[in-house]
């Protein structure tokens, strides 16, 4: 086990472990830079930067995933067809160091080069731009896209040089927030009190299920597949009904792996399950399984894969099911007061 899987078995255990008492220090320290650095943003000692046009910022208060990308693309599906025209700003985890200028990304664009998450957004059709500085990123995308009225931004809730009208933190149900220390001892970014001064809180349950009680007024998403696509021929689909056979496997290279793993098991098919840290880059020996039929994955690590895949690899495309009801909150947040 490597020393990142002992953390996050760490924060997730229903105890507190030795390992996690032994860094509370280390999270005393964390947690007191996390209170420093809003008090200066509070106080105007740091400077937040407001654009030109609403900011939506998705994110959360933990470390790991917990469905934001799914849920920024329902967004901005669901605003587009309310008469918005929203881009998309990222820092775009996992991608390689470059000289922090902002990229435009293209459907086209190597993951390597912009990150997997931004590129699924950008093969949606939204203009999307990359930086580790949101306002940078953020002042590149309305430059090239004049049009745009309202950003989204992927991830970022900590970013708070980026001023908001709107800040979403979503949870992921199966994990919530652990054992509610702060990083290193435990996965929590922020305390959770942080979720009291969003304007939602969105839990990620499965299938049919409502938001858990103890996060009062939270709004419930799922993701929801049911069709796979061969990563080397993207017209070619299957139904779970296909993998009903043996030697299939699964592999996952996301922030939370078990979530992909469980939503193969309830379509019905039984797989080895392959671990993957988050934001792997995958490489051909990655895929090399003696004597796998069939190998499942996610989109964002299909990605990573269009270049060596073979006829055995399949990705699910997911979307996010989320309450209209948040739909209309966000809408009324950016129309402001004069909003019917």
């Amino acid at each position: 086990m490597t020393l990142a899987d002992r953390l996050v078995a760490t924060w997730y255990s229903p105890r507190i472990t030795a390992l996690a008492v032994l860094l509370l220090p280390l999270s005393l320290l964390f947690r007191l830079g996390v209170a420093v650095r809003r008090t200066l943003f509070r106080t105007g000692l740091l400077r937040t930067v407001r654009l030109r046009v609403p900011v939506v910022v998705v994110g959360n208060i933990t470390a790991g995933g917990s469905g934001k990308t799914p849920l920024v693309a329902a967004l901005a599906l669901s605003l587009t067809r309310r008469g918005f025209r929203p881009g998309i700003v990222s820092r775009g985890h996992g991608r390689d160091a470059g000289s922090g200028d902002p990229i435009a990304v293209g459907p086209d664009d190597d993951p390597r080069r912009v990150g997997d998450e931004p590129l699924l957004l950008a093969r949606a059709g939204y203009p999307v731009v990359v930086a580790g500085d949101r306002v940078a990123a953020g002042r590149s995308l309305l430059a090239r896209n004049p049009g745009c009225d309202v950003i989204l931004s992927d991830d970022g809730l900590q970013h708070y040089r980026l001023e908001r009208s709107v800040e979403i933190a979503v949870i992921d149900a199966a994990r919530g927030l652990g054992n509610r220390c702060s990083m290193p001892a435990g996965p929590l970014r922020e305390p959770a009190g942080r979720l009291d001064e969003v304007d939602a809180v969105v839990v990620l349950t499965a299938a049919a299920q409502t938001a858990p009680t103890e996060y009062p007024g939270a709004f419930a998403m799922r993701l929801v597949g049911d069709r796979f696509v061969r990563v080397d021929d993207p017209l070619s689909t299957a139904l779970a009904t296909a993998f009903a056979r043996p030697a299939v496997h699964a592999l996952a290279g996301i922030g939370h792996p078990e979530r992909f793993f469980a939503q193969v098991a309830a379509m019905g098919i039984v797989a080895t399950t392959h671990r993957f840290p988050d934001h792997h880059r995958f490489v051909a020996a990655d895929l090399d399984i003696a004597g796998a039929q069939a190998i499942l994955m996610t989109e964002k690590d299909a990605l990573k894969c269009e270049a060596f895949a073979d006829e055995r690899c399949w990705y699910l495309p997911v979307t996010a099911c989320v309450d209209e009801r948040l739909i209309n909150l966000v809408e009324g947040r950016l129309r402001g007061p004069q909003a019917p």
